[in-house]
């Protein structure tokens, strides 16, 4: 991952609402949800949940799928782990220090 796709990515998630959704997509898994679900769940209302929605498909992610009539929205498990990547790359000094689920260091 560059730079600048992390400032974007980062800057994706440095919002309350979008945290809030994005972290609702992670839990929901592959199956992903509609925003008509996001906005029961999240109380976020469906004009502010599309803005938001939008924000984190043009940072890569979340992607979008239009299956019949409706929208579901996924988390992108691979950018997702680009950028926990690019965050710990030099952590500890190279030295591997992470554990397999990466949660925490040990240094």
């Amino acid at each position: 991952m560059e730079e600048k796709q992390a400032v974007r990515s980062l800057a994706a998630l440095a919002q309350e609402a979008r945290l809030r959704v994005f972290r609702a997509l992670v839990i929901a898994g592959t199956r992903g949800m509609t925003p008509g679900v996001m906005a029961e769940g999240s109380g976020i209302p469906p004009a502010t949940l599309s803005f938001h929605l939008k924000e984190l498909v043009n940072a890569g992610l979340v992607t979008q799928e239009r299956l019949g009539r409706n929208l579901v929205y996924r988390a992108s498990f691979d950018r997702m782990n680009e950028l926990l990547g690019y965050l710990t790359e030099n952590c500890c000094q190279g030295e591997t220090c992470l554990t397999d689920t990466a949660t925490s260091c040990k240094c």
